[in-house]
């Protein structure tokens, strides 16, 4: 697909969308749910808060449409918003550790080959340190590990300095690594 056609199209839906078309902002919806819903997912951890974050993001956006300048593309700002939904409902929720129950360790013991067992032991050891992290860390680390996001986007969606998230990064990888070397995971 030719991407100038492409971003036109998403352009006349965004226009369309401004001038109060309910089937440009369907379109829209259809176009970026899927996505959008698993960026809110990857941040909060939960299908049912990621589907509320995204129907708020959306709400939200087509509120907003007005102030879309079109100065980015409409995935990037919407992706904002969802991020900046999805911090939000974190620092409201004060991120809660779930634990498991051992039925659900079981169920996933059961599955797993034993190639897999070491890698999944990792990653549930990662994922636990991860939470360990104090707020402020936890959210940069995964703005840009896992998000993808650089450090200047970062400090415009968490209202700090691109210098602030670099030194955030660094000292959470710093304690991540203290965290796992403690627990033996990482030598």
């Amino acid at each position: 697909m030719d991407t100038t056609l492409f971003i036109d199209k998403h352009y006349n839906l965004v226009v369309e969308c401004k001038q109060g078309s309910k089937k440009a902002c369907y379109e829209l919806y259809k176009l970026y749910a899927k996505a959008m819903l698993n960026v809110a997912f990857r941040i909060v951890g939960n299908v049912a808060e990621a589907e509320d974050v995204l129907q708020e993001s959306f709400l939200d956006a087509f509120k907003r449409i007005h102030d879309f300048r079109q100065e980015t593309t409409f995935g990037l700002w919407l992706k904002q918003i969802v991020v900046s939904r999805s911090i939000n409902l974190l620092r409201k929720r004060k991120v809660e550790l779930v634990e498991l129950g051992d039925e659900v360790h079981d169920l996933i013991d059961d599955e797993q080959d034993d190639g897999d067992e070491d890698i999944q032991y990792k990653v549930a050891h990662i994922k636990q340190a991860m939470s360990e992290l104090p707020e402020g860390y936890k959210q940069v680390i995964s703005l840009y590990l896992i998000e993808g996001y650089d450090h200047e986007e970062i400090g415009q969606i968490l209202n700090i300095t691109e210098n602030t998230s670099r030194t955030q990064f660094l000292r959470a990888k710093r304690k991540l690594s203290e965290i796992l070397n403690r627990k033996g995971i990482v030598q």
